[in-house]
């Protein structure tokens, strides 16, 4: 079964969002640990924590779609 290139195309584009995404809530995380911290600001950098880990996991469910349609692809299963 052949996957359309445009189908492959939207499956890299999706990956290469999720990792954009998933690469700005670590520079928010990081910013957020390079200041003083109050108890506010600890709340708020404990949840970029959890957002960064988020945008991780979408962007590997996104790769993990993307290999599997290529393996698909080029080596039938």
């Amino acid at each position: 079964m052949s996957i359309d290139a445009a189908e492959l195309d939207l499956m890299q584009s999706a990956y290469k969002s999720a990792v954009n995404e998933w690469i700005e809530a670590i520079r928010q995380e990081e910013e957020l640990a390079s200041v003083n911290h109050s108890v506010a600001e600890i709340d708020k950098w404990e949840n970029a924590g959890m957002r960064e880990e988020e945008f991780r996991e979408k962007a590997k469910a996104a790769k993990n779609a993307y290999e599997d349609a290529l393996r698909e692809e080029f080596f039938n299963f």
